[in-house]
Formats: C-alpha cells, structure tokens, sequence
C-alpha cells in the first residue's frame, strides 16, 4: 500500500533576506582585503583624520585666516608652542602676518581636497563620455576624440594648466579674478587629465562592443546613449577606480604646483601650494615653521591617497586573488 506524501510544510521555509548595501559590502572581497591590508587602514585613517578635520575648520581653527580684520601685526613671526617664544593659542606659530599657522593649514587643506577631488570629477566626466563615444563609434568620432588626446598627452601638464589660468584670469574682470580662482584651477586641472581616463575606456568599449549582448541590444533598436550607459560602462569601471584614486593625489598636487607658481589660489584664499609659496621666502630666515607644516600636511595628503590607490589597484586585480 503506498503511503501518501505528505504536505510540504512552507511555514519552515527560509525566508527570503534583503541584503543591504552595507552588509553586501561587509560579506565582499574588497571589504575583506581592506581590513587585512594594514596600509590601506592606515592611510584610509589618516585621509578621513585629514578630511575631517577640514571640514570642521571653522569650529577647530583659533582664526579664520581669510578674514584679514582678524589678523594682527603683533602677533606675527611667532614660532610654534613647543619653541622659546611660543604663545597660546598659536600651537604651530605664526606667519609674517600674524596668520595663524594651524588654521591655515585646515582651511587650506579643505581647498586643496576640494579642488583635487572637483577636478578629477570634471576630467572623470569628460573622459568617461567620450571614451565611450571614441570606442562605441568608431571610425572618425574615435580618430578626433584620439588625436586631440594625443595633442594634449604631447604638452607638458603644468604648462597647459598654466596657460589656462593665464588666459582665463586675463579675460576676467578684476573682480572676478579672486572669486573665480577655484573654478578656473579645477578647468585647468581637469583638462589635460582626461585623456588617460578616455584612452582605458575607448579600450574596454571597444572590447565590449563587439560581444553578444551589445549586438542583441543593437538588434532590438536600444539607444546607443543607453547601450553606452547602462551595460558598457559598468564592465569598464574597475580600471577606472584605480586611475581616480592615483590622479586625485596627483590633482592635489597639481594644484599645489600651480599655486606655488603663483598662478593659482590667491594670497587672502591660501591652499597648501600658496602656504608653502609664502613661506618658502622666509625659509632662511629662521622662520622655517611657515614652510615645514604645509608641506607635511601635503605629503601625508597626497601619500595616503597614493597607498589607497596601491591597495585598491592590487585588490582589483584577478591576478593576485
């Protein structure tokens, strides 16, 4: 006699679990070779302490270095507190304006973080756009595209940023000249910087637009803005990461080059380029805290990026998985 089968009991059926964001980000593999790699915490660290703290200016600085009523003359060339002659609340010193050192360097470092991090977003855009124009199309969009990069890569990067705030600030009013110095650096940053982002995607469009589900959506008539968008882009992003990571130091760095120049953040608006730029003509005469501090602020900056960046191209890498 058979026996009959019983019914499936659904109530202890496991129900089904909505991961969020965050635990899909916990249970992932650049999650876990985050926390074993002790550089990239460290540096992540540092770069959050920075970042943070730059944000907060306003409320941790003793003064608002941009406000010129705030500086005084008797307060200037004091040396860091620690030296003979240090006065509170100048834990760093002073400079030849009676600038306090500490609150230039939070307010700058904000400048400096904003600009580099802008300015890799305006390159990112432009590269990303037409990288996917150059290697979707082809043909003579991707010959334009590819030889106006090929102009750019044959200039030397300051020289064409250099140009650009030139030509922009000679243009301007001399009203505007201050005002606009933030947006004309990150232009003039972010236009010879795209062409490195353009050349990895063309690569990677160019090797997806030949597989099957780019034909079958060209098939079914999908627009090539969202073939583009929505099923090349996101196979190209892993390159791309890598490349934001590294040129967002080397943006900060720019910056602080073009400043030191002295054709990028003005006097009365210092970044750490103009901080150093200052100070670097009182370097011999004993008031070496004026120079010293910026420029540590900038190496440990642009060194945690660079080892987020080194870690974050080796965690990426199938290679040494």
């Amino acid at each position: 006699m058979e026996h009959p089968i019983p019914p499936t009991d659904t109530s202890a059926a496991v129900p089904f679990v909505r991961h969020t964001w965050v635990q899909r980000l916990k249970d992932s593999d650049l999650w876990h070779s985050f926390c074993t790699h002790p550089s990239a915490i460290f540096a992540a660290a540092l770069l959050i302490l920075v970042a943070v703290t730059a944000a907060l200016a306003p409320v941790l600085s003793p003064q608002n270095p941009y406000d010129l009523a705030a500086l005084e003359l008797w307060n200037s060339e004091i040396p860091p507190l620690w030296h003979d002659g240090g006065q509170a609340p100048f834990v760093l010193g002073t400079d030849t304006q009676g600038r306090d050192i500490l609150s230039a360097l939070l307010y700058g470092s904000r400048i400096s973080l904003i600009i580099g991090f802008a300015s890799v977003l305006v390159a990112l855009a432009i590269g990303l756009s037409l990288g996917l124009m150059a290697g979707y199309f082809g043909g003579w969009i991707d010959n334009v595209i590819m030889r106006v990069g090929d102009v750019l890569l044959s200039m030397p990067f300051i020289l064409i940023a250099i140009l650009i705030t030139a030509i922009a600030t000679a243009s301007l009013p001399t009203g505007l000249k201050d005002v606009l110095a933030a947006p004309i650096l990150i232009f003039a940053i972010a236009v010879p910087s795209w062409v490195q982002y353009a050349r990895t995607v063309r690569a990677s469009a160019m090797v997806e637009a030949k597989k099957e589900y780019v034909q079958a959506a060209k098939l079914i008539r999908v627009k090539p803005w969202r073939i583009m968008v929505q099923h090349i882009l996101p196979n190209c992003l892993t390159p791309i990461m890598v490349a934001a990571t590294l040129n967002f130091g080397l943006a900060i760095l720019s910056e602080a080059t073009l400043s030191f120049l002295g054709v990028g953040m003005p006097p009365d608006q210092p970044s750490l380029g103009t901080l150093i730029r200052i100070g670097n003509q009182y370097l011999f005469s004993g008031l070496w805290w004026i120079v010293v501090f910026p420029s540590i602020q900038l190496c440990l900056i642009v060194l945690s990026v660079n080892m987020i960046g080194d870690w974050l191209r080796d965690a990426l890498n199938p290679k040494l998985r």
